[in-house]
């Protein structure tokens, strides 16, 4: 069986000054410090491509904010973006409002809240989790294909989907507390796969010099 990697990397930061959750609203754009970080984690998997990583299948999500970090990986590795709507930020009931103590203890949200294991104001975890899934195996099949034993592939997504797929690909629950979430700003969760089982689940941060001070507004 062939052995693959697959990575999600979390967009870069975002320009949001209201600080609102922004989950599928469009035209939500890097800020300065995102592109930064988008370059920074193109030129460390151009580093990887020089040593012999074979990266040859680049995927984003639709979301503009993911669309721009892919672009500077796009240059640097000589690939074309895939557009791959499953690996989309989670819907959220919170999308547009700036989630406050306040806003929360609105009457109009409390009939959001009756499980938060699911969790009853968005996406259900399971779905996010499946969905994204699919289109890893989908995109690391055409890397295989592609490039043979080794061959690597890039989704550039958003933090709730990464996270529930990694805690998923190991076999935890899917509910947690979003403030343990490892998936900063431009990181990369990696999947290693031996055929189409995940074998090992790898994580790093090639932004990680420029995550002090860095806006801390999920989009889901």
């Amino acid at each position: 069986m062939s052995r693959a990697l697959v990575h999600l990397l979390r967009h870069g930061e975002v320009h949001n000054p209201d600080g609102v959750l922004y989950g599928r609203l469009p035209e939500f754009h890097l800020s300065g410090r995102g592109r930064a970080m988008a370059a920074l984690v193109a030129e460390h998997l151009k580093e990887q491509s020089d040593d012999g990583a074979k990266l040859v299948h680049l995927v984003a999500s639709p979301l503009t904010r993911a669309q721009e970090t892919a672009e500077p990986v796009a240059e640097a590795l000589g690939l074309a973006i895939v557009t791959e709507p499953r690996i989309i930020e989670a819907a959220n009931h919170f999308e547009g409002a700036k989630v406050s103590r306040h806003e929360l203890l609105r009457p109009r949200h409390w009939p959001y809240f009756w499980n938060p294991l699911r969790p009853s104001w968005g996406e259900p975890y399971k779905q996010q989790a499946s969905r994204v899934l699919a289109a890893v195996q989908q995109a690391r099949a055409t890397a295989v294909d592609l490039a043979g034993d080794g061959a690597e592939a890039v989704l550039v997504s958003h933090q709730l989907p990464i996270w529930v797929t990694r805690l998923r690909a190991e076999n935890r629950p899917l509910w947690h507390d979003p403030r343990r979430r490892e998936c900063t700003l431009a990181s990369l969760t990696t999947l290693v796969f031996d055929g189409e089982d995940i074998v090992e689940v790898r994580y790093s941060e090639p932004a990680s010099a420029l995550l002090p001070g860095a806006a801390t507004t999920p989009g889901a």
